[in-house]
């Protein structure tokens, strides 16, 4: 892809934003214009990028004639939205009708639908791991001790779970001891998640996250950042599990650094 002027993000929560919007800068990127949510988006992101407007979640038709104004033609969805404000969600007209077409609302339903809005403003919603390229992990061990046997056989029904839910909608997430599913993520979040699980499983739990069966790499891609690693930390996990190729891993250093303080193993399958 040819270096692009003028590059746009909706900005959700977490480092990821901020981290995108430094690569596009590094990717000669000239103009960086930002869509930043009330509650959600860092207000740091502000120091990274060229133009930033704050609106609330669900003001879609407020962010279509944003990008359009500012003639923003690519986009990248960087960052969650936290489950809780979708139920706290005011949405605009735009955003209402939107959602009143949808059978099902999920994250590939609801995101699908907005990335066919954004089409018809003429703007191309890019895959999440553009400029990010570096962040995304092959297979093997990323950090930490070899597994145990038992670990393994962890990892492989872990895997095979996390598939399953994924394909049904429900979430990406599984954690997994001893051969028994402790606890499957829903609309609480990755983090949630863990520490639920952790606390079910008390230690030595796995966790695996998965991208679906035929993931849309627009967006809802799997990501693994620093805080992530922080919660499996203090849920006492072992090992952490990523599926290869089609997830992010940001900040790889500082991920493998807390990693080896909390004698977890990280591994891209």
């Amino acid at each position: 892809m040819a270096t692009l002027k003028i590059f746009g993000i909706i900005a959700g929560n977490g480092v990821y934003p901020r981290l995108l919007a430094e690569a596009a800068r590094n990717a000669g990127v000239k103009k960086i214009v930002a869509a930043a949510f009330s509650g959600e988006t860092d207000p740091v992101l502000a120091e990274r990028v060229d133009l930033i407007e704050w609106m609330r979640v669900g003001q879609l038709n407020r962010l279509l004639k944003f990008f359009n104004q500012n003639k923003v033609h690519h986009a990248i969805m960087a960052g969650q939205i936290a489950p809780k404000n979708l139920f706290d969600l005011r949405p605009d007209l735009k955003a209402l009708m939107l959602l009143s077409k949808l059978k099902q609302r999920n994250a590939e339903s609801i995101f699908g639908a907005i990335a066919n809005e954004l089409a018809k403003v003429d703007v191309d919603l890019l895959p999440a791991t553009t400029f990010l390229e570096d962040s995304v992990p092959i297979a093997g061990l990323i950090a930490g001790a070899k597994l145990r046997r038992q670990e393994e056989e962890d990892v492989d029904l872990g895997y095979k779970i996390a598939k399953e839910i994924a394909c049904l909608d429900i979430g990406q997430t599984v954690i997994v001891k001893n051969g028994t599913v402790v606890a499957v993520e829903a609309l609480e979040g990755t983090n949630e998640a863990i520490r639920r699980g952790g606390a079910l499983a008390r230690e030595g739990a796995v966790m695996v996250k998965v991208a679906k069966a035929n993931q849309d790499m627009r967006f809802d891609v799997p990501v693994i950042g620093v805080e992530t690693i922080r919660v499996a930390a203090e849920a006492k996990l072992r090992v952490i599990v990523i599926e290869a190729e089609k997830s992010l891993l940001l900040e790889r250093k500082a991920i493998a650094d807390l990693a080896a303080q909390a004698k977890l193993s990280i591994i891209a399958r």
